[in-house]
């Protein structure tokens, strides 16, 4: 995973939208594609950027595919966002 993919990933708002439904647990590529009004060639094109990117998990059980985020690289995504948060703090610090 490299933050290139990650951030290519999530600039499309039904790939954001993906990940969102995906916050209460894995889902089929069925059950995903239904919430969308796109051809099931469009989600599987979004569920493969995501997965490249590190964003999810694939888990194959008979004849489903299973999605479910992969915590992990939003941790290692808000370690990388919250350096700009820290910078902010220590030059309040120095300001005193």
């Amino acid at each position: 995973m490299g933050f290139p993919e990650t951030f290519k990933a999530l600039s499309d708002p039904i790939r954001r939208d993906i990940l969102l439904m995906l916050r209460s647990g894995r889902m089929s590529a069925g059950e995903i594609a239904a919430r969308f009004d796109l051809t099931g060639a469009t989600v599987s094109y979004h569920l493969s950027i995501l997965k490249k990117a590190g964003l999810l998990f694939e888990t194959r059980e008979k004849n489903f595919i299973y999605y479910e985020l992969n915590i992990s690289v939003f941790e290692e995504l808000m370690l990388w966002i919250s350096q700009f948060m820290e910078v902010k703090d220590d030059e309040e610090k120095t300001d005193d």
